[in-house]
This record gives structure tokens, C-alpha cells and sequence, in this order.
């Protein structure tokens, strides 16, 4: 489980497989995988290597991606 961060994809975006494959590809850590049919898979083991690069939030449209910190809360 997570420790820092949550990540939040919509719905819209991770049934996109050209969308998915872009995720996969940008982040740095392999926090996205891409699962059957091209839907996207969050990779939970990776999350609290993120980097907060900002890459899969810029490879989406707005509002797709959210990042969560959870210290902030």
C-alpha cells in the first residue's frame, strides 16, 4: 500500500489504450502497466517511487491524471 501518494486516472482515460501505452511509457518508475484489452493497471508496489515528475499528468488530457499526496491531506 501506498505510503506518500495515491494516483487518480478517470475512468475515460484508462480505457484509452493509445492513452495507456503513452502512461506506460513516460513514467519513469512503472507505476502504469498496461492489462488486458489495453486498460490500465496501476502498479500499487510502485507508487512510493514516484518522483512527482509530473510526466503522466502532461502525457494526458487535463484533469485525467490526478496525483494525491497523502501528506498533504
Amino acid at each position: 500500500m501506498a505510503m506518500f501518494i495515491r494516483v487518480h486516472v478517470s475512468p475515460e482515460a484508462a480505457s484509452q489504450p493509445e492513452l495507456v501505452k503513452k502512461l506506460v511509457e513516460v513514467c519513469p518508475v512503472d507505476i502504469f502497466a498496461q492489462g488486458p484489452q489495453g486498460s490500465l493497471q496501476i502498479v500499487e508496489e510502485n507508487l512510493d517511487e514516484c518522483t512527482l515528475c509530473d510526466l503522466c499528468v502532461q502525457a494526458c488530457p487535463q484533469g485525467a491524471v490526478h496525483i494525491v499526496k497523502l501528506y498533504d491531506e
